[in-house]
């Protein structure tokens, strides 16, 4: 072999070797990623979301919420967990958050993989895998969920109105929005049925009542809604909602898209999502079939809980999941 011949060959298995190095060093998402690190990560940050759902149902509503809210907005990366600093309002401050809680019980649960793994486990996927614990607590299914995310060092809380899709926004934005994160129709449908638990306040539904009372609305259901909602301006710090579903309100099925066919959904892209014609028909199937929306809604979520994660070197494993770390 000449030299040159030498030399291409030399450069050839640098650079194979750097490439391994590069994937030995940051394997992006993998399933059990904590195998050797932290073998029991999973099992503890099951353990703690299923004494908090006994302790405090409404919990597992949070969790389910959280996964949205912070996968949802640019990155996977526990951005939504930060509290708010000098320099930065945090996400969780925003209007568009409005109604998230029991931010503290993430806290516990990381405070129980600190003291068995302490700087290993990231509060991303402590987020991601109290979802995943959440949604069978509510008897959706068990969705099989990759880790490795690391933590951003940042709130994004500028940029929350850009990617979040608001309750009153046109279902092509709502579908134009979860496109943008590879969701397609079927999976946005399945996304939505997540309002088939917890609660809607008042504040978010007034505007179909007063002044006057919108006609899509089922007008069995209106009577309901007026007692929930008396004040035509609610307090947004009373208590003061209507339940998603009054038939399993602590049950994640496909009773949401049987109720919003019927005209019962309270948000307003609930009815769109009944109508459009992109997405009746699925509207349609998912309320014949739980087992398709399980399916879909399985591979939605898995979806959004890989969105842009922060993997390998990149971003950091906080030691609380509210504070970024301090920089020496």
């Amino acid at each position: 072999m000449g030299a040159k011949a030498l030399f291409f060959f030399a450069l050839l298995c640098f650079s194979a070797a750097s490439a391994f190095a590069e994937n030995e060093e940051d394997p992006g998402l993998v399933m059990n990623f904590y195998r050797d690190t932290c073998p029991q990560a999973e099992d503890i940050i099951k353990e703690q979301v299923k004494l908090l759902y006994k302790r405090h149902k409404n919990t597992a509503f949070s969790w389910l919420r959280n996964i949205f809210h912070d996968c949802a907005v640019q990155s996977c990366d526990a951005s939504l967990l930060l509290d708010s600093t000098r320099r930065s309002l945090s996400e969780k401050e925003t209007d568009r958050s409005f109604g998230l809680r029991n931010f503290r019980y993430i806290e516990d649960i990381k405070e129980a993989v600190e003291r068995e793994c302490p700087g290993v486990v990231s509060c991303a996927d402590i987020l991601v895998l109290s979802a995943r614990e959440g949604i069978a607590s509510l008897g959706g299914p068990y969705i099989p969920l990759k880790t490795g995310r690391r933590d951003g060092r940042r709130s994004r809380a500028d940029v929350v109105e850009e990617y979040l899709p608001d309750h009153n926004e046109t279902i092509s934005g709502v579908l134009d929005r979860f496109a943008a994160m590879g969701i397609d129709t079927p999976g946005v449908v399945a996304l939505l049925g997540a309002h088939s638990v917890g609660r809607t306040h008042c504040v978010k539904l007034v505007h179909r009542l007063y002044p006057e009372i919108d006609p899509a609305l089922n007008p069995d259901h209106i009577p309901h809604m007026l007692h929930k909602c008396p004040d035509q301006i609610p307090d947004p710090k009373a208590v003061q909602y209507v339940r998603n579903d009054r038939g399993t309100p602590m049950v994640l099925d496909n009773n949401y898209y049987r109720n919003i066919l019927d005209n019962k959904g309270l948000l307003i892209v609930d009815h769109q999502l009944a109508y459009d014609k992109r997405t009746r028909p699925y509207v349609k199937k998912m309320a014949k079939s739980q087992d398709y929306f399980f399916k879909e809604f399985s591979r939605a979520i898995t979806l959004l809980s890989e969105n842009n994660p922060l993997t390998g070197t990149k971003g950091e494993i906080r030691k609380q999941c509210n504070l970024a770390n301090k920089l020496h």
